[in-house]
């Protein structure tokens, strides 16, 4: 594990298997919600509820590192995703389930913040840069590959099978809690703050997913977005230094990178949840659903290289604004394939939302890297990162709770209207910010 490569691969496999968290669950979701008795609509709030509270830890899992080292926190998330997921996996009802899944994402929000700030804190230079990038490779392999290993569980042994995935993860706690540091500084964390962005995110999700099941779930979502939004406006400015600080979510890069890369997330969500669903309407088994998004996994293989090559020629704020329309595309793509019955563009819309997440992340990570200051970075990436995975909350929200009552193709197709927005605000914002020690 002293090697670079080696621990990359490790790191980029256990990213990996929090993106199976959702993609092989998609794909085993019909036989889910006829084995636990729910509607297909109300099954996908298994995946609302995962990317919520995986969105909302993440900068929490940011602060304790902070605080107590990498090491703790890290081990933990770790430790939490996995029996998350067995838990999931025995689960005997669907209430039990979607508890289980909201500890398994708070539980792996741990993974994409502490496991990038580990590799940081080991490596510089072009050991960094080359760990970074065999993370990104591994992460999206698997994570592409989820669909296919989902289905094949699906098909050999049942859902539970395809749900039990991250529990693999136990295997990489014992050579992490060697490497990772163990120092932090001792400050206190915002627990104030936290819960009131967690309450405003959960309103948004609950108030999207709504349509899908009652007006109570509706009440609830507009209940906690109206009180939730503006006791966080009020928190920001009363401890300019807690869980947002002010400084960082008042930078306008950091803002629009941000918004407009959460386009990107949503689209894949969406489509990740979406074409199972479709397919399964067409008679299609998981295991024939998973062969069809294959084509996926090549890309993710090869994002992390093209991420590259577009973020030297074009720049973060060019190449973000290049995977919007891309996953426009996508999402009128996957339209098509919906309303026609069409595996053929289905998958090609999934392959080109891929491409627009390979870029779409790392093009983020770079703008807001050098908007800020040094020692602001981690908190910076931390709510990038937060805003990003409310972005693939929403979408999943957003399919899961119309598909129902406008149908897949229908929901596709309003979902165009957020990497609009993000279009938009790269293209009418100013210039970028460059941080004095990046430029």
């Amino acid at each position: 594990m002293r090697s670079p490569h080696r621990f990359a691969a490790l790191l980029g496999l256990l990213f990996g298997l929090a993106g199976t968290s959702t993609s092989a669950v998609t794909v085993a979701l019909p036989e889910l919600a006829g084995d636990l008795e729910v509607s297909a609509a109300t099954a996908a709030w298994m995946v609302s509820g995962y990317t919520v509270t995986l969105a909302v830890a993440t900068p929490i899992h940011g602060r304790l590192a902070d605080v107590v080292g990498i090491r703790l926190p890290l081990c933990l998330g770790i430790a939490a995703m996995a029996l998350g997921a067995l838990a999931a996996a025995l689960a005997p009802s669907f209430p039990a389930l979607l508890v289980a899944r909201v500890l398994q994402g708070a539980g792996a929000a741990a993974i994409p913040v502490l496991a990038t700030a580990l590799i940081s804190a080991r490596w510089s230079g072009s050991e960094q840069g080359a760990a970074l990038g065999r993370v990104a490779g591994v992460a999206a392999t698997i994570g592409a590959l989820g669909p296919l290993l989902g289905g094949g569980l699906d098909t050999l042994g049942g859902w539970r099978w395809a749900v039990a995935i991250p529990v693999l993860a136990l295997l990489a706690i014992p050579p992490l809690w060697r490497i990772a540091p163990a120092g932090g500084s001792g400050d206190a964390i915002d627990r104030t703050g936290a819960v009131l962005v967690a309450v405003a995110a959960a309103g948004l999700v609950l108030l999207i997913q709504s349509p899908s099941s009652g007006t109570g779930t509706a009440v609830l979502g507009a209940a906690l977005l109206v009180v939730g939004a503006p006791l966080v406006t009020l928190w920001v400015r009363a401890h300019p230094h807690g869980f947002l600080p002010r400084e960082i979510i008042t930078n306008p890069t950091v803002l629009r990178s941000a918004f407009a890369a959460a386009a990107v997330p949503a689209s894949w969500f969406a489509l990740l949840l979406g074409v199972p669903l479709a397919a399964a309407s067409w008679g299609w088994t998981p295991l024939a659903t998973g062969a069809l998004l294959v084509p996926a996994a090549v890309v993710g293989f090869a994002s992390p290289a093209l991420a590259r090559v577009l973020l030297a020629r074009l720049g973060s704020r060019r190449s973000i604004a290049l995977a919007c329309p891309t996953a426009i595309v996508a999402l009128l793509t996957a339209a098509a394939g919906g309303a026609t019955e069409s595996p053929v563009l289905l998958a090609t819309a999934v392959v080109l939302v891929s491409a627009a997440f390979g870029v779409g992340q790392p093009a983020m990570i770079a703008s807001v890297g050098a908007a800020v200051p040094g020692a602001q970075r981690g908190v910076a990436l931390g709510i990038a990162t937060l805003v990003f995975l409310t972005g693939a909350s929403v979408g999943a929200a957003l399919v899961g709770g119309l598909a129902d009552v406008i149908g897949i193709p229908g929901a596709f197709c309003l979902l165009i209207a957020l990497p609009v927005a993000g279009l938009v605000a790269l293209l009418a914002g100013g210039p970028d910010r460059v941080a004095a020690d990046a430029a």
